[in-house]
């Protein structure tokens, strides 16, 4: 669920990568980084924390030139530590190399040991640090030969981002399961980005998606990119990045992700009615599925629970301590409005069920009469393999108890989700979409 970015060709293209980060925090808070090149060389600052706090008005004296890209790190597949930051930079054959990843690989482990017994020192746990030595280790004289080599060995979800002394790489997976997009900044550079949210801070136009399969190679100084079709798409976005990761603003295939989101409160609308005074939903995510419960059921809207934005996101820290003590730090239930009420609350997702539990308690002890919890997507059953952190089937409450037994635990007066059906429908149903959380289908393996 990273945060990639690359500028090429654009003055102070650090800064620009800077404010693209920024926009795109919601998808890391665990660390940032930038590796600008400047004249061919390439330096880079990174760090554990937030974008504003990796980050100096003197960071920009050090990340000069016109070429940059950066990372916001969200773990999968590593630890929280600093060695874990990306980008990864290396000195190799061919000279200095940065290099961004989101996605996770599923081999990572087979192609680490085949590496260290070829003779491979790594410096950290992260699966991204493969392709730098698969880069390495091969002998061919041209750096993207040795990129479509690197490619050839790796299975799994991922978007790259690679910039060598004179060019930048940008990659994705013969499904597209992570999303990238190419836009044109107003001094003539180029941007290549997570989510589109980012042009629009930086002041961007929006060109298209980096195609599934497709690599796009930038060089310093051209005005123009080399567009490479590596492999045969075969497009499965994920259907995640609809629910819960993108930013409401973000339009991906197309779809505008806010627009999107109402759908997905209307279809729940439609599944059955019920009694209750308003539709409440549960910040800040949440809040386009309730508005769109709200407008289909013609139940009034109160947003009656307060998130305060300076804590992060709870389903994305790495330990379950920390998600339980930023429930309660996060959101705040308005008991003059609660009180003795009937209300349907609506969130994005149930992933482990704490969340949900403590806001379920946190509107009873404010009154709140009676509490139907509506989630805007199926029940979570699988592990996802492919850029999210559910590692496991004991993490996901709804791999392990039924709907009822869900709807037990975390208190609520009533429990539905929507089917997998109905969340196609609602993000559209003209093409695949990768479902493995809720189906089980591990179509990369």
């Amino acid at each position: 669920m990273c945060a990639i970015v690359g500028v090429i060709n654009s003055k102070d293209a650090a800064r620009t990568a800077y404010y693209a980060l920024f926009a795109m925090q919601h998808r890391g808070q665990e660390s940032s980084g930038i590796s600008a090149n400047d004249a061919g060389k390439i330096r880079t600052i990174k760090n554990r924390g937030l974008v504003t706090e990796v980050f100096g008005k003197d960071s920009f004296e050090i990340l000069k030139g016109d070429m940059a890209i950066g990372h916001n790190r969200y773990s999968t597949a590593g630890s929280d530590s600093i060695l874990d930051a990306q980008p990864v930079t290396a000195n190799y054959a061919l000279g200095s190399i940065a290099l961004a990843h989101n996605g996770n690989l599923v081999n990572k482990d087979e192609i680490r040991k085949e590496l260290i017994e070829n003779g491979a020192i790594f410096s950290s746990n992260m699966d991204t640090e493969n392709i730098i030595h698969l880069i390495a280790q091969n002998h061919s004289p041209h750096l993207q030969d040795r990129i479509i080599y690197a490619l050839s060995k790796i299975v799994g979800a991922y978007c790259l981002l690679i910039q060598s002394r004179h060019k930048i790489f940008a990659i994705r997976d013969r499904w597209g399961v992570r999303p990238l997009s190419l836009g044109r900044l107003k001094d003539g550079g180029y941007i290549v980005a997570s989510e589109t949210c980012a042009f629009d801070l930086v002041g961007a136009q929006f060109i298209r998606e980096v195609r599934p399969g497709e690599m796009i190679v930038f060089e310093h100084g051209s005005d123009k990119f080399e567009s490479i079709q590596l492999f045969e798409p075969d497009s499965r976005i994920c259907a995640f990045e609809y629910i819960y990761f993108a930013r409401p603003d973000s339009v991906i295939d197309g779809k505008n992700v806010y627009e999107v989101r109402k759908k997905m409160g209307a279809a729940l609308a439609k599944k059955s009615r019920v009694k209750a005074d308003f539709v409440v939903p549960v910040p800040d995510s949440g809040v386009p599925a309730a508005l769109g419960y709200a407008q289909a059921s013609g139940l009034p809207f109160e947003a009656a629970i307060v998130r305060n934005h300076y804590v992060g996101r709870t389903f994305i820290e790495p330990t379950q301590e920390m998600r339980n003590l930023k429930v309660k730090l996060k959101l705040n239930p308005m008991s003059e409005v609660l009180k003795g009420k009937s209300v349907v609350v609506v969130d994005d997702s149930i992933v482990r069920g704490t969340t949900s539990k403590k806001i379920v308690a946190l509107l009873r002890h404010a009154g709140a009469r009676e509490i139907h919890f509506k989630v805007a997507c199926p029940e979570l059953k699988f592990p996802e393999r492919y850029g999210i952190d559910t590692p496991s089937f004991a993490e996901l409450i709804s791999a392990n108890k039924s709907c009822e037994e869900v709807r037990e635990y975390i208190g609520a007066d009533s429990l539905e989700f929507l089917d997998i059906d109905e969340l196609v429908a609602s993000i559209g149903s003209e093409r695949k979409y990768s479902l493995v959380s809720f189906d089980g289908d591990y179509f990369i393996k």
